[in-house]
């Protein structure tokens, strides 16, 4: 696990492959190093695309090279709960195990991207989907909410119409050139959310759906890969950046 250098000009170091639930699945922590203490915490979840964790890493890296300790679990959407169990699962490691790996155990920030964004809320939403627990805030980065979140089955939307409320702050990133899911989805929820009186931050930068991650899709692969194009590592610093705030992680830049 040797470290390598962040986005912020920080040395990250990642460990790959750890098994985070009685399913199997696996997941990637990504660290300052040599960080000692315990570090702000982020629970990041990737897609609708089955067991893609890796696509999350140039994200994962640029947020733990601000301070952060990054937790990117796979889980597959394709599952017959939809992923449900899955993402509970990365979510009750992160709550027993995040400790021994440096972090905050109890509060940390849980946060999504695209099908993972509305996952991420819904848990806000709906504490009991998680024995009663809320994350210290939630940050959706190009999700759409009108949907059945896959965490809980009902769409975040539709729960604060119903009165719910999810007890934290909501940061939101849309990339303004989406053409995957527009990003009416999130003005939506963030129009929802102020209407119920509670304090929500979206920006908007200029990229798209795979750009806002610091990747590009590639059609062959029909997958997102890595990119060096300058609108998708302008759009990524900023989410690393709202990652970290939200976590409460001071620049190592």
């Amino acid at each position: 696990m040797a470290p390598e250098m962040g986005m912020a000009g920080t040395a990250v170091e990642t460990e790959r492959g750890l098994v985070y639930g009685p399913s199997g699945k696996r997941l990637d922590v990504h660290r300052p190093a040599g960080a000692t203490g315990t570090m702000p915490t982020v629970l990041l979840w990737h897609g609708i695309g089955p067991d893609e964790r890796d696509i999350l890493e140039p994200l994962a890296r640029a947020t733990a090279a601000l301070g952060a300790l990054v937790l990117v679990p796979d889980w597959r959407s394709d599952a017959p709960d939809g992923g449900r169990s899955h993402l509970l699962e990365s979510l009750a490691f992160t709550r027993k195990d995040a400790g021994g790996l440096g972090g905050h155990g109890e509060a940390f920030v849980l946060a999504g991207w695209s099908a993972g964004a509305g996952a991420a809320l819904g848990v806000a939403l709906r504490p009991e989907s998680a024995d009663g627990w809320r994350p210290s805030a939630v940050v959706g980065v190009a999700g759409r909410y009108d949907l059945p979140a896959r965490t809980t089955g009902t769409a975040p939307l539709d729960d604060l119409t119903a009165g719910r409320e999810p007890g934290v702050p909501v940061h939101l990133v849309h990339g303004a050139r989406d053409t995957v899911l527009d990003a009416r989805y999130s003005r939506d929820l963030a129009e929802a959310l102020r209407a119920l009186g509670r304090a929500v931050i979206l920006q908007e930068p200029e990229t798209d759906h795979a750009g806002v991650i610091m990747t590009a899709y590639d059609p062959t692969a029909d997958r997102c890969a890595p990119t060096a194009e300058e609108h998708a590592l302008r759009a990524g610093r900023m989410v690393a950046g709202m990652l970290a705030e939200a976590a409460g992680a001071g620049s190592l830049a």
